[in-house]
């Protein structure tokens, strides 16, 4: 009967608060999703629900071990999600509401998967085109993050996503050549844009220039890059600030497709 009845003081209210704490859990899951910190978040989780199990069976001194490490867990947290939180805030203060697109036309993780129409099938099949001539490429894929931020440092451009185009963008004589390319849904936003280059000093040295800024705009963003490199013609992709393997062309375009949705 206490069940019933604290169920029929449930307000409008509480389904909102209800339906935010949902919506939030929803968006850190995808932030940490196909990361190494899902398993520290899971791991988290787990043990604040022992936690919870402990004070309820009154477990004390268990209970105030596991009480201690919730209290300082914030910092640890905050050092462990490092990236993720950059990340979000970043998402957050990046929202540009003088723009024509509106506020939540930024909150990506809404959409379905549906509504992503990028042509990944054309820009797979240009840069398997353009490693086979050696031409240099550099393409970043806007995800949850708005990266209006790097636009400014390029050309700002509308451009409907074609194999073609993406080959004569970084044709050795074009003029737009230099520079990244920002891939917004099936246009092309931004051309000769400046990226952030990565420090890290663990990078093979057969990486250059074009793939430490894939790196530094992977790990201080959630977009995606793709790199031909001009002196070998290897495709590399880029996510979270890491190189992810991949057997073949199509097996890239399926990557992408899933890493796009």
């Amino acid at each position: 009967m206490e069940i019933f009845n604290d169920l029929l003081k449930f307000t409008v209210i509480d389904i909102i608060d209800v339906l935010l704490v949902a919506l939030l859990l929803y968006y850190v899951y995808k932030l940490v999703k196909g990361t190494v910190a899902i398993n520290i978040f899971i791991g988290i989780v787990i043990i604040y629900f022992i936690y919870l199990l402990t004070e309820a069976l009154q477990m004390k001194m268990l209970s105030k071990i596991l009480g201690g490490f919730m209290s300082v867990g914030l910092i640890a947290l905050i050092v462990v999600f490092q990236q993720e939180i950059r990340k979000f805030l970043l998402m957050v203060g990046s929202t540009n509401f003088s723009k024509r697109r509106k506020f939540f036309g930024q909150l990506k993780f809404l959409k379905t998967e549906t509504d992503n129409k990028t042509d990944v099938d054309a820009i797979v099949a240009a840069c398997n085109k353009m490693s086979s001539t050696k031409t240099g490429a550099l393409i970043v894929f806007e995800c949850n993050n708005n990266l209006d931020f790097l636009v400014n440092t390029g050309d700002e451009m509308s451009i409907k996503i074609t194999q073609p185009i993406i080959e004569s963008i970084f044709f050795k004589n074009s003029p737009l050549h230099d520079g990244a390319i920002i891939v917004v849904d099936n246009i092309v936003k931004a051309t000769r844009v400046i990226l952030p280059v990565s420090n890290e000093k663990n990078l093979p040295q057969r990486f250059g220039l074009r793939h430490r800024a894939a790196v530094g705009i992977t790990e201080k963003t959630d977009a995606l890059a793709l790199v031909v490199s001009e002196e070998t013609g290897q495709v590399s992709y880029f996510k979270d600030g890491e190189f992810i393997m991949f057997k073949d062309m199509q097996e890239l375009t399926q990557l992408i497709k899933k890493d796009l949705a």
